[in-house]
């Protein structure tokens, strides 16, 4: 039996987003010695860039392809995606599809927020990583990207946990109803501290969260005559977090492999 484990991710533009999926990576390969691992990208600009770069640069698909035609026999995918959204949906459909063929069994992790014990261990890891500078009355805003789809009503959840937690930090994402302009009234602190709700720093990261354009989410607190402070650090470089996509992975395994993911 040949087996793999094929990490999903938007991907990274970013050097610091880059190092992050390869620290990772280690992970990973740490917890599961013995099995092959490979990425995949769910971003085409993100695949086109690597491809100039003359870089791998295969999406779930074609990564599944590759290793079916390698013969592996046991694949686990692990997306890091905060929730079961459209992005997780296509990347299932595509294990599937392969699933389907014969001589390879595939299985896919759940994403971050899968299930509400998930949403409470992320929040008490996100309460352990909250800046160390901050002070306990200080507000603290998380973002996160949002969906149109109904898994984002995970975004609700982990706010309420995390409330229960700190009722200074508060939960928003770039669209729908947990929108910047509802969580402004609710802003007392003459400092904010601004933090991604999203797996590695990226474009969202640093030009819709904190960078100088009037409509960033740092722009915006500033104007309400609030310091706001930025933290970049995306959500797969805390070990509290990272440990619930690896706890997923290895669910993905042991139905890969009829639990049975260390021989």
């Amino acid at each position: 039996m040949r087996r793999a484990i094929l990490l999903v991710a938007f991907g990274a533009g970013t050097p610091q987003g880059r190092q992050a999926l390869q620290a990772f990576d280690g992970m990973v390969r740490a917890r599961f010695a013995g099995w092959s691992v490979r990425w995949a990208f769910t971003s085409p600009l993100v695949r086109e860039r690597l491809a100039r770069a003359r870089q791998k640069s295969d999406s779930v698909r074609k990564a599944l392809r590759r290793l079916r035609f390698e013969r592996f026999t046991q694949v686990a995918l692990q997306p890091l995606q905060t929730i079961a959204g459209a992005e997780h949906e296509e990347v299932c459909a595509a294990a599937a599809e392969a699933d389907q063929a014969p001589g390879m069994r595939c299985r896919v992790g759940a994403p971050l927020l899968a299930a509400p014990s998930d949403v409470e261990d992320a929040a008490r890891a996100l309460a352990r990583h909250l800046p160390s500078a901050r002070q306990p009355d200080e507000d603290v805003v998380l973002m996160g990207h949002g969906a149109r789809h109904a898994a984002a009503a995970r975004y609700a959840d982990l706010a309420l946990a995390l409330e229960a937690l700190d009722a200074r930090v508060h939960v928003g994402t770039m669209g729908g109803a947990m929108a910047l302009e509802y969580i402004l009234p609710r802003l007392s602190s003459a400092r904010v501290w601004l933090m991604p709700l999203l797996s590695v720093v990226g474009q969202h990261a640093l030009r819709d969260m904190a960078g100088e354009g009037a409509q960033s989410w740092r722009s915006r607190i500033e104007r309400e005559n609030r310091l706001c402070l930025p933290v970049l650090r995306g959500m797969a470089e805390y070990p509290g977090i990272a440990e619930i996509w690896l706890r997923h992975l290895e669910t993905a395994a042991a139905e890969a492999t009829d639990g049975d993911i260390m021989s």
